[in-house]
């Protein structure tokens, strides 16, 4: 999958918080981990069943970014 993974520590929950910027319909941020490996693997895990719920519920999936059309390097 090509969806982009915001991973940032939160000193307020002394944990990973994860975004995932295309899906802004759901709660941010989504999901999280007391190690950057455990935000990642959740983040996918979730990502996943995102997914999978639009496909099974024949819901559109949002365009994902690309580095070119959604960052610009100084």
């Amino acid at each position: 999958m090509k969806y982009t993974i915001v991973i940032q520590w939160s000193d307020e929950d002394q944990c990973f918080v994860v975004k995932l910027p295309e899906f802004e319909n759901v709660m941010q941020p989504v999901t999280h981990g007391d190690t950057y490996k455990e935000a990642l693997k959740n983040a996918e895990e979730v990502l996943e069943l995102l997914v999978e719920s639009a496909i099974a519920n024949n819901e559109p999936l949002p365009e994902p970014k690309t580095f070119g059309k959604s960052f610009q390097v100084a």
